[in-house]
């Protein structure tokens, strides 16, 4: 039997969800203190409940929230994971600088821009060209950029991690729409204790410079790692509304065996498909990637992740021969499969969700986003 609690709190963080989307319609993203404060603890709340029945509920909702606001759909992005290179130490991630084992790549302009063409022949029509903090020149990838766009015209989303301002206007000038940069923790502490020598300050001002550089803006977190409570998620969660980010990446901790963090505990699929269902229900309608983190524990858990308010999937389009070597976390799924492979797998895992594939740029729903 529900509890009346959880109904309670659950319709709390509905009528939040709604009163910062009007808010957000009058130009007004800040949360009070007391207002932060309360419903913090209803997520937090919420996030905990392990029983069968306000699960259903809570991912029905969800799911029902993401159907209203942006469609009954499953939207393809076609991922390139173009460098495993990497100047960061963070201490849960395998590429991290400090690991002798990572196998290092990157791939050059032409090997790029063959998987764009793999991308365009299966009708995706964004591309996410990702990689390590790798210290490219910025002037290359802003050659891929131009080169994409007139050659394909599709959407253009980066994940390079953080970079000057001027790096990320010239990107923007090349061509480039989107930009996912995760800052695993909202809370400066927390932060601190995930990534060696990095402050949170700096990736904030990073994700800032981005927006107001015209990016359609991306962040997210980790559900699990070390040191992590129910109330830094609750916070992280109304730190997605206050930022109103486009996109919003979850998914759970898988410690590697070469990084400090080998011997820790993974992330619940539980607990990261309760996050995933609460920053549906608060955001609205920011789009959220049944990550492939999900997909590579002892079953495809995206499937569930789409029935708890998620909408989009990234086939891995890199090359056979590289896809092992961008190892963030250990068994990742599909890393065996020929280059695109895993998009042949894309309508049984929509119909799997109920939902429709969309095959379109599908920009940001957000007020006042560049759709480029």
């Amino acid at each position: 039997m529900t509890r009346k609690d959880f109904t309670d709190a659950l319709g709390r963080a509905i009528a939040f969800g709604v009163a910062m989307a009007d808010k957000r319609a009058n130009t007004i993203n800040s949360v009070t203190p007391e207002a932060a404060a309360s419903i913090e603890r209803d997520l937090a709340f919420l996030l905990a409940s392990e029983d069968t029945e306000e699960k259903a509920i809570l991912y029905a909702e969800a799911a029902a929230i993401r159907d209203q606001n942006c469609g009954r759909r499953m939207v393809l992005r076609g991922l390139v994971e173009f460098s495993s290179y990497c100047g960061n130490s963070c201490l849960y991630c395998g590429l991290n600088r400090n690991n002798p084992k990572a196998e290092r790549y990157r791939l050059t302009r032409d090997e790029v821009l063959e998987c764009a063409e793999l991308i365009y022949r299966a009708k995706i029509q964004t591309i996410v060209l990702q990689s390590g903090e790798d210290n490219y020149p910025a002037d290359w990838l802003a050659d891929i950029i131009r080169e994409i766009k007139v050659r394909y015209d599709m959407a253009i989303t980066l994940s390079a991690g953080e970079r000057k301002r001027e790096d990320f206007a010239l990107w923007k000038d090349a061509g480039a729409d989107r930009y996912l940069m995760r800052v695993e923790s909202s809370d400066a502490t927390l932060y601190a204790a995930l990534h060696k020598d990095r402050e949170l300050d700096t990736r904030l001002r990073s994700l800032r410079d981005l927006r107001s550089l015209g990016y359609q803006t991306g962040s997210g977190i980790m559900v699990g790692p070390p040191g992590q409570t129910l109330e830094h998620i609750a916070r992280d969660i109304v730190f997605f509304s206050e930022y109103d980010f486009d996109m919003i990446g979850i998914g759970p901790f898988i410690p590697h065996p070469d990084t400090p963090f080998r011997g820790e505990k993974a992330g619940t699929v539980a607990l990261t498909l309760n996050t995933v269902a609460l920053t549906r229900i608060v955001t609205r309608n920011a789009w959220l990637p049944a990550t492939t983190a999900l997909g590579s524990l002892d079953r495809d858990y995206r499937v569930d992740a789409l029935r708890a308010g998620a909408n989009v999937v990234m086939p891995n389009f890199s090359p056979a021969s590289v896809k092992k070597k961008y190892e963030i976390y250990p068994g990742k799924k599909c890393v065996g499969e020929n280059t695109g492979a895993c998009a042949f797998c894309m309508d049984r895992l929509a119909e799997q969700a109920g939902l429709d594939l969309d095959y379109s740029r599908a920009d940001s729903l957000k007020s006042g986003a560049e759709h480029s």
